[in-house]
């Protein structure tokens, strides 16, 4: 028997159908073209934004989590069947963490929480609008302009070769 877990990096979209991740991508794609000619400062206050977004990860730990204190409460005062609760969130904490598949992950993905990679995407694409890789001695912002303008994203799609958005990758 061959078993393979799934990428760290790609586990939620992988899981997650075909369609929302494609809505999700449209509109990180809307996101950006409404930045292009923009200034400097309008694109770093979306960057701004940017900070405080809650990721998947985020929105489904915290989730789990009070779900998981709120069985422990009830069923530690009202009734020991609540400690069914928190035994039912470990479970699928621990499908997300090998399978990267869990029962909440089809209803966040459809509100629109996106993985920690896909903000990253939007934040780099609008770091290259507002002219940050112009001359840098910093690798990582040398990493994301080269994995910006070299081919797919790591959910599978990309925003593009630049073009389509008025982007020049230098």
């Amino acid at each position: 028997m061959d078993f393979h877990l799934p990428k760290t990096t790609s586990r939620v979209t992988q899981n997650t159908a075909r369609d929302v991740n494609v809505r999700i991508r449209r509109q990180a794609e809307k996101n950006v073209e409404r930045f292009c000619g923009a200034d400097k400062e309008a694109i770093s206050r979306r960057l701004e934004e940017l900070d405080y977004e809650w990721d998947f990860e985020r929105t489904f730990e915290t989730g789990a989590s009070t779900m998981g204190l709120l069985g422990l409460l009830l069923g530690a005062t009202l009734d020991r069947r609540w400690l069914l609760l928190p035994a039912a969130v470990a479970g699928f904490l621990l499908l997300h963490a090998v399978q990267g598949w869990c029962p909440p992950l089809p209803f966040l993905r459809r509100r629109g929480f996106r993985t920690e990679a896909e903000i990253e995407e939007e934040r780099d694409t609008l770091r290259i609008l507002r002219g940050d890789f112009k001359q840098t001695g910093d690798p990582r912002e040398a990493l994301a302009e080269v994995r910006l303008s070299i081919g797919p994203s790591i959910t599978g799609a990309s925003l593009g070769d630049g073009k389509r958005h008025g982007l020049r990758v230098r």
